[in-house]
């Protein structure tokens, strides 16, 4: 990168009455989970009679300059959002034909018209007519006279206002941001025999708008909110720090149009470049069953030795201690043997209300083994077909499991007999629970017939 630039630098601007809205008395964020913030700033100003202009600078890099919306008691005449951020590259840019001086590591000084400036190289004009071409600037000193107009420190939004009174206003702005999003993790912890569980839950607030909030009001959607086009960022932060909250849950939830809002009940700090975390809620006690599920696409053909899912299910009401809308998020499952807890799996679960049930895919077994295979396949007439299907599960568990078998056999079809008991789930998938004693296998074997 180059150098700092090592000169004096001065913007002037020019306005009827100028005024700076910096007195902020509250600021409201409303994060959703598609990369989107709503901001509501109040503040207070000074105004004078007849025409004027607001500037406010320390609004967010992503802002979306269309969704802006301000209430005052004045007439807006226009509305102004200016990026044209200070950069060495742009300042180089906007002195083309201009001169510059240039100052070497040994201190030797350089001066002439820039000609031109494209990465690190640059072209000088001397004073009798002579080029400088230096390919690498990096290790020179750039010194130029003034910031050239149109270059600012920071992004502000400027409104031309006509007031027909002297003194303080209340002066709210609301707009809308890319770079601010949240998310909720799980942290679920089993018991020796899987049948209870503890579950912790996190918000993660991610804020790259390029703002920070001071003591905001905190909101959190949880839905699908239906966007139009997504905004292109103009800047993005690179460096990223956590803060970790409170773990007490400190959130109300309540429902909001189709959606559900999660509101903080205390202010809190989103810098710039900052990941938070703020606890949700807690619950423990949990009754929840672990399962065991075989399931494969219907084909003509199938291999050996075909994975086992295991699966954690528990019910999201109140009776098992939860009863609560769960914003999706992503759930790490730890067990524990009575002394320590290690990690078995984690899986992501969408948006689920309450009073519904929550299931999560842990891992494979790694001691049940299916055999799945098509052991006939039949053409009885020109539109009919038979196939023979049986399915060999071995338990090498030292206890007795149940795995439910999920079968999709497409179109069209009837099973003429089965050794085990089906439950038909749709037009087109059956489930089959299948007992295996410890150390044990069983067959489950079928005839499907087809009329096409």
């Amino acid at each position: 990168m180059m150098n700092i630039l090592k000169a004096g630098m001065l913007l002037v601007l020019f306005w009827m009455t100028f005024v700076v809205a910096q007195t902020q008395n509250s600021v409201f964020v409303t994060a959703y989970n598609n990369n989107l913030g709503v901001i509501r700033d109040i503040r207070t100003i000074n105004l004078e009679k007849g025409k004027s202009k607001i500037t406010l600078t320390d609004v967010a890099e992503l802002i979306d300059p269309t969704s802006v919306h301000i209430k005052l008691n004045a007439n807006v005449l226009e509305q102004n959002f200016q990026y044209d951020l200070v950069s060495l590259s742009k300042i180089l840019l906007k002195y083309i034909d201009n001169d510059i001086r240039l100052i070497a590591p040994d201190g030797n000084l350089t001066e002439g018209k820039l000609l031109s400036a494209f990465g690190n190289q640059i072209v000088l004009q001397k004073n009798d007519g002579g080029l400088i071409m230096i390919p690498n600037v990096d290790k020179y000193t750039l010194s130029v006279n003034s910031l050239p107009e149109g270059l600012i420190t920071k992004p502000s939004l400027i409104w031309s206002i006509e007031s027909q009174q002297t003194g303080k206003q209340k002066l709210e702005i609301t707009y809308q941001t890319n770079g601010i999003n949240w998310h909720a993790e799980y942290v679920a912890v089993l018991n020796k025999d899987d049948s209870m569980l503890d579950l912790n839950s996190w918000v993660s607030i991610e804020n790259q708008s390029g703002a920070s909030y001071k003591d905001a009001k905190l909101k959190l959607v949880a839905g699908d909110v239906n966007l139009v086009q997504a905004q292109q960022p103009r800047f993005m932060g690179m460096r990223k720090e956590m803060a970790l909250a409170d773990a007490a849950p400190q959130f109300e939830e309540k429902e909001f149009f189709e959606y559900h809002i999660y509101d903080l009940q205390r202010p809190t700090t989103l810098s710039n470049n900052e990941t938070k975390q703020i606890s949700l809620f807690e619950s423990s006690n949990i009754k929840a069953e672990k399962k065991y599920l075989y399931s494969n696409f219907y084909s003509f053909s199938r291999g050996s030795s075909q994975k086992v899912k295991v699966i954690m299910e528990f019910e999201n009401t109140e009776k098992n201690k939860l009863g609560m809308p769960f914003p999706k998020g992503k759930v790490r499952v730890y067990k524990s043997d009575g002394k320590t807890s290690e990690f078995v799996g984690e899986d992501l679960i969408d948006h689920t209300p309450k009073d519904e049930k929550i299931k999560l895919t842990i891992g494979n077994a790694f001691d049940i083994i299916v055999e799945d295979v098509q052991k006939e396949n039949n053409r009885i007439t020109d539109k009919v077909y038979e196939q023979v299907w049986e399915i060999k599960i071995k338990n090498r568990k030292n206890e007795n499991i149940v795995v439910e078998v999920e079968r999709n056999l497409g179109s069209n079809w009837e099973i003429k007999n089965s050794n085990i008991s089906y439950d038909k789930k749709n037009s087109q998938q059956v489930t089959f629970l299948v007992p295996i004693k410890a150390n044990n296998e069983t067959l489950l074997k079928y005839n499907v017939r087809y009329n096409y």
